[in-house]
């Protein structure tokens, strides 16, 4: 039988999840999804995600693709109230979405969004959601920093080793911090990211925050191309998948 493309559209709160893709003796979003969805529309349905997050970290707005056997289009883009009603309160499906059947919801992506937050007094409502962070932290030369991300383009030293099967450029278009309630959210976009990229570059970055390195040991690192000489990776918990941009769907 003939298959159908769609993509869905979910979001999900990752602190109960290891990340997204479908792993061995580990629940994580993937797994939940594709389950639902097989149970809904009685067949088997595998989805692939448009990249994985890693254990604890949520998103907003992510895609996946997935393909069915032929069934009336009506009865797939109305299935959002049945699919949600199987997976559990922490993923959301949003949106099902037509789409032709080579799209491919990893590779054409043009462009991904994420933000990570901060506060900065104990808030039991930021649990899992929000890094705590109690030294005062240099916002203005944050952001000179984080500026100069857009001048560079191998981001070898913000990838976990190993992980990259082709190349670490990446094309960044936006790094800023700006405040927000009684923290600081910090927002970057990017063609494509690296494994561990956001969370590796904004431990960096607080490292300049609290003047332990400055702008020109900052450019020096990304330039060493080694990831021992960047800054640890934050927690997963205050990173957030926030935008996928596709050139066919609005």
């Amino acid at each position: 039988m003939s298959k159908k493309r769609y993509f869905i559209q979910i979001a999900y709160d990752g602190s109960l999840y290891h990340g997204w893709q479908t792993q061995p003796n580990a629940i994580t979003v993937q797994e939940l999804l594709d389950k639902a969805m097989s149970v809904f529309f009685r067949q088997p349905i595998e989805t692939l995600g448009c990249g994985r997050t890693d254990t604890g970290v949520h998103a907003k707005d992510f895609y996946a693709h997935f393909d069915i056997e032929e069934m009336d289009e009506n009865k797939v883009l109305n299935a959002l109230g049945g699919i949600n009603a199987l997976l559990p309160y922490q993923i959301a499906a949003k949106r099902i979405i037509p789409v032709h059947n080579e799209a491919h919801a990893r590779f054409d992506a043009t462009a991904r969004a994420y933000k990570y937050y901060i506060h900065f007094e104990k808030d039991p409502f930021k649990l899992n959601r929000s890094w705590l962070v109690k030294d005062k932290l240099d916002i203005e030369a944050m952001n000179s920093a984080a500026a100069l991300l857009l001048n560079y383009t191998d981001f070898s030293c913000f990838s976990k080793s190993h992980t990259q099967t082709f190349t670490n450029n990446c094309k960044v278009t936006q790094a800023v911090f700006e405040h927000e309630e009684d923290g600081l959210v910090f927002t970057i976009q990017a063609d494509r990211f690296l494994r561990n990229m956001v969370r590796a570059i904004m431990g960096t970055l607080v490292s300049i925050g609290k003047k332990e390195i400055d702008l020109a040991a900052f450019s020096a690192i990304i330039e060493s191309k080694n990831r021992s000489n960047a800054g640890q990776s934050v927690p997963a918990c205050g990173l957030y998948l926030v935008k996928v941009e596709y050139p066919y769907l609005r």
